[in-house]
């Protein structure tokens, strides 16, 4: 009797915390995010069962919102790993991201938006849900929003932004990959490093073969974590052009027309954009004549762009309203120390 009880309490307890496949699966996405079962406690964040957080080794900047980064595969299917790609996930998986900011109002993390990517039939969807205002869910939001003047804390230090969620065409912007909406930041040598899962500091990719979310296999070697001053420049400057240009300035991506490619793997100088001029000039080069001038940011376009806050200048052109001053810091640094 006992063992049938606790069978019971078993099995409903895996049906409380199912994750709701044919929401995923389903044409139209759900009007709240409540409706995947992604999380048993929204608010804090805390995932589902067969949901899993990850870590990115060098994560995309996002005017200094912090990101809680979740995977989810069906039971029974696995990702497959595919070199300097992203895994080739099953259909039914998901990959969800929610951006938030330590207000410095009252110390609190307030919830700001949820991004999904959804692996459908026809390819990956992909849908964002604004939080309200009581941080019990987030509602789907086609058209995006902008959210004004919040102020934040970054390093301890008070920051304020017009707060911009993506419109859905704008998530093509980054996402678009040979015509196809794709993930960016689960690459095996973004994920290759030891982190912390249920108080166990373990190799995250370990945790995902261990899991049941990929097959056994090989990875490859990690990027650089670039705040990381004890490795080498250029290796971080590399992992961050990586993971913050690369997706679009590399081939099949949404900047491919320029000739730029900025992903880690790159080994043409000149496709690097050293002493390479644009393929289109105008008020966007700052009339600088090359993307990298070795030695000398200051005629450089790339880091032109990156401080830039103009829309109709600034790079990425997507994904933030404020110049990231570290980043900006580190690829000023690599592009004076530049050795030809």
């Amino acid at each position: 009797m006992v063992k049938k009880l606790l069978l019971i309490v078993a099995i409903f307890s895996q049906l409380i915390f199912a994750v709701n496949d044919e929401a995923i699966l389903s044409k139209r996405p759900e009007a709240k995010l409540s409706d995947y079962d992604f999380f048993k406690s929204p608010k804090e964040q805390i995932p589902n069962d067969n949901v899993h957080k990850y870590f990115l080794q060098t994560p995309l900047f996002s005017d200094y919102s912090l990101k809680d980064r979740f995977v989810y595969i069906p039971q029974e299917k696995k990702a497959i790993h595919s070199f300097d790609k992203v895994y080739e996930f099953p259909i039914g998986s998901a990959l969800v991201k929610t951006f938030s900011y330590e207000m410095a109002s009252n110390n609190n993390k307030v919830l700001l938006e949820t991004r999904l990517l959804l692996l459908q039939e026809s390819g990956w969807s992909a849908h964002t849900y604004i939080w309200d205002e009581n941080q019990e869910d987030a509602f789907l939001k086609v058209s995006g929003k902008t959210i004004e003047g919040i102020e934040f804390l970054h390093d301890g230090k008070l920051k304020k932004v017009d707060y911009r969620v993506p419109n859905q065409n704008q998530c093509k912007e980054c996402h678009l990959s040979d015509n196809k909406i794709m993930p960016i930041g689960p690459k095996s040598r973004n994920l290759n490093f030891e982190i912390t899962q249920h108080n166990k500091s373990i190799n995250q990719i370990d945790y995902w073969i261990e899991n049941g979310l990929v097959e056994n296999h090989d990875p490859q070697k990690v990027v650089a974590d670039w705040k990381n001053t004890e490795e080498a420049l250029d290796d971080r400057a590399r992992a961050y052009l990586d993971v913050n240009c690369g997706h679009c300035h590399m081939p099949g991506g949404s900047a491919d027309t320029t000739g730029l490619y900025l992903s880690v793997n790159v080994k043409d100088v000149r496709k690097l954009g050293v002493n390479k001029p644009p393929v289109a000039a105008g008020r966007a080069s700052g009339n600088l004549l090359y993307s990298i001038v070795p030695g000398k940011p200051e005629k450089s376009i790339l880091l032109y762009r990156m401080k830039s806050e103009d829309p109709g200048i600034m790079m990425p052109e997507s994904g933030r309203a404020l110049a990231h001053s570290e980043g900006i810091r580190l690829i000023e640094s690599w592009i004076k120390n530049y050795d030809k």
